[in-house]
């Protein structure tokens, strides 16, 4: 009997899965995000649906921040440190005076309008108060869209370091409506501390796994995946144990990797981008099933109220005012508050008042999740259009596979990285013969018009072709600079 029902939970899975790749792909089509729609099989497969039971709070809260974890943690893999640098400053504020104000503008709204108490109005304003990395990343991939300017990297950057923001805000309000006799102010020394403690250990351990994926020499390239999932939870946990933010410290470590070279890098970075898809599927159909939607109907009206606050009101001043001191520019400064997508960190973080046995918390539970729902069908289906009317719409530039891939053994100290012949550069209309790289340094395969080029010393370089060079760091360097001035390279 058990056998039978292990069987039945594996079958569920497995056909949820499959229907949300599928419903997915064609939501695509449609401009509905997949996000919504994974939301919408886990629903329709939920009580009111296909009937599967599933109310383990604790379960999905666990089940969300391991998913968490890893799409923090792909998220800083894929993040150029060379893009991320400029608009550092303006990040740290969105992620944390943005987050403080979105949360302020609702619970005020909620105190005011909706005669919530001020903790309770406070605890729905830090559940929502964080735009959410998983929405923005796979929303941004699936539309294929291009921002001008530094608009991307600074979205891509805020909605991976706000989660830590309102996890504080969630955690320690609870702990002030636990404690009535605590004061405000005590809780700061709690923010400072997590968020210090996360901002080094997240250095220290990402270094630290990066010297040990160099170092540590596996039999097998496969087990390479098993390792860097085992150093990624060992982040995020031990950070957490010490009094750190591991959502902070994961996703620092993820950039230190992600900039830096190591063994098997193109192969591990296309795993986690699919641990990563899977983390968000199985997330969103595990929250999808917690909610029965003729739960949600008594308050709609309320959280259609809260939605509209937040996507209209919150969210924009937000903005405006964590970003008044940069020169951005009015329709740049618009085109972020638009992006405030809200995601399943949101619902995780309604969890955490139902664990706690706060009253209204299932109130709280429903009227977040409408947010969401209202959130990802607003903004999710509109970000083309607001770009286009905005102007700043440009194509986004996925980089294509090269058909040749170098895994150094471990001994070797050779690297094999793509490097763009730029316009004035002294590679630039140059055969090769005559650009006397050092002769470590092998000029393997040329990307040009769409095609491949096999070299050879007569072959003449032109700009923006994508070399792919194989040699040493030293003499790397040097070709980069006949070739491109430092051009960007991944392995």
């Amino acid at each position: 009997m058990t056998g039978l029902t292990t069987e039945l939970y594996l079958l569920a899975a497995g056909v949820l899965l499959l229907i949300s790749l599928i419903v997915s792909r064609l939501g695509g089509r449609l401009g509905i995000p997949g996000l919504l729609l994974f939301l919408g099989v886990g629903m329709l497969a939920g009580t009111d649906g296909l009937g599967i039971q599933f109310s383990d709070y604790r379960l999905a809260q666990a089940l969300g921040t391991v998913a968490l974890c890893f799409i923090l943690f792909q998220g800083g893999l894929t993040t150029n440190w060379g893009e991320t640098r400029p608009v550092l400053k303006r990040g740290l504020s969105l992620a944390t005076l943005g987050v403080l104000i979105t949360a302020g503008v609702m619970a005020t709204f909620a105190h005011f309008v909706l005669n919530l108490p001020w903790l309770i109005a406070w605890l729905l304003g830090a559940v929502v108060s964080s735009t959410d990395a998983s929405a923005v990343f796979s929303v941004l991939k699936e539309r294929a869209l291009g921002l001008k300017g530094d608009i991307g990297p600074l979205l891509e950057f805020e909605s991976g370091g706000n989660d830590p923001m309102a996890v504080f805000l969630t955690v320690g309000l609870l702990e002030l409506i636990a404690h009535p006799g605590m004061g405000v102010l005590e809780i700061v020394p709690l923010f400072i501390k997590q968020m210090v403690i996360g901002g080094v250990l997240g250095v220290v351990l990402g270094r630290l796994a990066l010297l040990t994926l160099n170092r540590l020499q596996l039999q097998f390239e496969g087990l390479y995946s098993v390792l860097t999932l085992a150093l990624a939870l060992t982040i995020f946990s031990v950070t957490a144990v010490a009094g750190g933010s591991g959502f902070l410290a994961i996703f620092v470590a993820g950039i230190i990797l992600g900039n830096a070279d190591f063994l098997h890098k193109r192969s591990l970075l296309s795993f986690h981008d699919g641990l990563a898809w899977l983390m968000q599927v199985v997330m969103f159909l595990t929250l999808g099933l917690l909610v029965n939607p003729h739960e949600l109907l008594p308050t709609a009206g309320l959280a259609l109220a809260c939605a509209l606050v937040l996507v209209f009101v919150a969210r924009p001043l937000s903005v405006f005012i964590s970003l008044a001191a940069s020169q951005m520019p009015v329709r740049h400064k618009t085109m972020v508050g638009w992006v405030g997508l809200r995601g399943a960190v949101p619902i995780v973080l309604a969890t955490f008042p139902l664990l706690a046995g706060v009253p209204q918390a299932q109130i709280l539970f429903n009227v977040v999740f409408f947010i969401v729902l209202t959130s990802v069908l607003l903004q999710g289906t509109t970000l083309t259009l607001v770009a286009d009317l905005l102007g700043l719409r440009t194509p986004r530039t996925v980089p294509s596979a090269p058909p040749m891939t170098y895994t150094p053994t471990g001994h070797s100290k050779n690297a094999l990285v793509e490097v763009e012949v730029r316009p004035g550069s002294p590679a630039d209309n140059t055969r090769i013969v005559d650009l006397h790289l050092p002769p470590e340094a092998l000029v393997v395969l040329i990307h040009r018009a769409g095609e491949y080029l096999i070299p050879r010393g007569a072959t003449r370089l032109l700009a923006g072709d994508s070399v792919q060079v194989l040699a040493q760091a030293e003499e790397l360097r040097e070709v980069k600079q006949q070739l491109g001035h430092g051009g960007q390279s991944r392995l």
